[in-house]
């Protein structure tokens, strides 16, 4: 008899909305992993099951020795298990957790998940309620749904890595995967809306979350092609040179300056009053037009302070940032009233920092975080019935 994971670990803390919710998380790398971790922060209990050999984000490069930075960060609040779904056993293991759990949330091809026996149909079979998820490449049909999908594809595809670059220049990728965290996002609000529809129906369903859909939802804002319009939209949200990332004293600066009381306030902090009252440069269009003539004389001005003074002066007056590494955020004042970091300990690495609740409720704000498993940290769970309950 195989005791049950769900049942050997209670979170500590207070419930959160998706507390008693029972999560099985199969994939692997950020975008699935991640969306089941936005679960997790909600209070839901989430089992990593892993393969023999691990999730290959384990094996990323990482200046920690003992464990990857990636995996700590993508899958904190899990208890981890490893099963070989290829073999007779582990599959049997895992078609007795479906049978307890709400939601199940894979990566796989398309193609895969029947080859190993877990395909929709038949663990609806098993557990009807079922909130079953699949995050592709690029969906579940057409000529492209088995191939394999990674964020910087995607992002090269579909149209992201062009923007970035300069018009007419070399395609530049945006780092930090960004597709993939976006495509986690909707993993967790599509199975929260699964959810509430299975409160009035009974019945589970399938969701699908794919990075091509990730990639193209992003860019709603230039995915609008109207009947009879050049098809060269890709500039319509670039503000001009004005708003951006400009050298200061020390540092870089962004600033965006685009409503007419923002413009004013910049021009009048940086002694540049005459810009603000000449109609050439009266709205964002003309500006964008009229770069050329602005960006100079406004980065001649933001040489006299170095980035944080001008953050500091420009205040709440006009929108901007000082350049900073993400390291600084773990003392960020900002960061630290929103109690954004937490450190929770870890059999391997001993501690470490890193971000909690994503998302604030009022009355549920969820339990508190707890480390990312090691590889197999909770097997002996799955063999001992006998296994006193544990509080993390």
């Amino acid at each position: 008899m195989t005791a049950s994971p769900f049942t050997h670990v209670e979170r500590r803390g207070p419930p959160g909305p998706l507390s008693g919710v029972r999560v099985l998380d199969l994939s692997a790398y950020i975008a699935g992993p991640y969306g089941c971790t936005l679960l997790a922060d909600q209070g839901a209990q989430v089992v990593k099951i892993e393969p023999p050999d691990g999730d290959n984000l384990r094996k990323y490069p990482s200046t920690l020795e003992a464990e990857s930075r990636a995996f700590l960060g993508v899958n904190r609040s899990k208890i981890g298990v490893t099963l070989d779904l290829k073999s007779p056993h582990g599959l049997a293991a895992l078609l007795r957790l479906v049978r307890e759990a709400d939601v199940l949330v894979h990566n796989f091809r398309p193609s895969v998940p029947k080859r190993l026996g877990i395909d929709a149909d038949r663990l609806a079979a098993i557990n009807p309620r079922l909130i079953y998820c699949a995050v592709t490449g690029y969906g579940e049909r057409g000529p492209m749904k088995d191939k394999a999908g990674y964020d910087q594809v995607l992002q090269t595809m579909a149209g992201i890595a062009v923007l970035q670059g300069r018009r007419g220049g070399t395609p530049e990728i945006v780092y930090g995967s960004v597709v993939d965290y976006y495509a986690a996002a909707l993993v967790a609000s599509g199975v929260a809306s699964a959810l509430y529809e299975r409160e009035k129906s009974g019945r589970g369903q399938v969701v699908g979350v794919s990075l091509l859909r990730a990639a193209l939802t992003m860019q709603s804002a230039r995915l609008i092609w109207a009947q009879g319009e050049p098809l060269d939209v890709g500039r319509d949200m670039h503000s001009g040179g004005v708003t951006g990332i400009h050298p200061a004293k020390e540092g870089h600066l962004y600033l965006s300056a685009n409503t007419p009381h923002f413009w004013k306030a910049l021009c009048d902090k940086t002694g540049l009053a005459a810009l603000a009252a000449d109609e050439r440069y009266d709205s964002v269009r003309k500006r964008a037009q009229r770069a050329a003539e602005i960006v100079p004389q406004l980065r001649e001005a933001l040489l006299a302070r170095t980035a944080e003074e001008w953050e500091a002066l420009f205040g709440d007056d006009v929108p901007c940032a000082a350049a900073r590494r993400v390291e600084d955020m773990f003392d960020h004042p900002q960061v630290e009233a929103e109690a954004m970091i937490a450190t929770v300990p870890h059999p391997v690495v001993g501690s470490y920092r890193g971000l909690t609740r994503p998302v604030t409720f009022s009355r549920t704000p969820g339990p508190e975080p707890f480390a990312a498993p090691t590889l197999g940290q909770h097997n002996a769970v799955m063999n001992d019935t006998k296994a006193d309950t544990n509080v993390i």
